[in-house]
């Protein structure tokens, strides 16, 4: 799935159409402090046996996400293309 650098988008902080430019979404490192990896840590200390979910079947494909910036404000938010789709999304001219 090809997708301009720059595409006509709406903004919802300046609440109209503004050119804004498409960069990948990348998902940051899950923080060590935050409650449930503290709760996880807490359950497996010990003899205790493991508290991991319960292997769920794959879907068949992810929603592809990429960050949108808008050029006027210089607000950036997420932007959803397509449904579930194999395909990657790849930043073209």
């Amino acid at each position: 799935m090809k997708i301009k650098k720059e595409i006509m988008s709406y903004c919802r902080f300046c609440k109209k159409h503004t050119k804004h430019t498409v960069r990948m979404y990348s998902k940051k490192a899950q923080s060590q402090l935050s409650v449930g990896t503290r709760r996880h840590d807490r359950a497996i200390r010990g003899y205790v046996g493991s508290v991991e979910p319960k292997i769920h079947p794959k879907k068949l494909g992810k929603r592809q996400k990429v960050m949108v910036e808008c050029s006027a404000c210089k607000k950036s938010s997420e932007r959803v293309f397509g449904k579930r789709t194999k395909k990657k999304i790849e930043i073209s001219r």
